[in-house]
């Protein structure tokens, strides 16, 4: 099942959360700094040791302080205009994150951030489209895949994405 939410990532309580991470993992801006605030110090020393990781990639770590057992941090793309591989890119960091989700054994429920649509200005439109893609990709393999919003604009537009790839899908 795939569930839109507006809420903080770093409350919700999940197996895994990821992370949309900086090439570092040493932490950052929006999604970033908040689920490193929120873990605690463990997370910087943990994430970083595994840094860098390539541009759609992902790496797992516990989740520390979280209430999610386990933060998958995805190296999602800048967008530079979308003709530098960015919608691969970002499709290879959700297939590398639930990759890194089914590793782990034990996660049954997932929850996304909007991965490169903040601070690296992936268009949020086309961003939600590949990422509902990918969700729908791996759905059955999961109890819950959560598109976790921190605005009700973008928990919105996902929800638009939703509908529309639903009534474009064969009956």
């Amino acid at each position: 099942m795939i569930e839109v939410l507006h809420a903080d990532i770093t409350t919700l309580d999940v197996d895994a959360i990821v992370n949309a991470a900086s090439r570092s993992l040493l932490g950052g801006d929006g999604v970033d700094g908040a689920i490193h605030e929120s873990a605690g110090p463990e997370l910087v020393k943990a994430s970083g040791a595994l840094g860098p990781v390539e541009t759609g990639g992902a790496v797992i770590t516990p989740g520390f302080k979280l209430r999610a057992k386990y933060v998958i941090h995805a190296v999602g793309p800048i967008w530079r205009g979308g003709e530098e591989r960015e919608p691969e890119l970002l499709d290879r960091a959700y297939e590398e994150s639930f990759a890194r989700a089914r590793e782990a054994g034990d996660v049954r429920t997932i929850a996304f951030p909007a991965i490169s649509a903040g601070v690296y200005g992936y268009p949020k439109e086309r961003a939600t489209e590949i990422a509902v893609r990918a969700m729908r990709r791996h759905e059955a393999r999961f109890e819950r895949i959560i598109a976790c919003a921190f605005s009700e604009g973008m928990a919105e537009l996902y929800r638009r994405e939703m509908r529309r790839e639903a009534s474009a899908s064969p009956t």
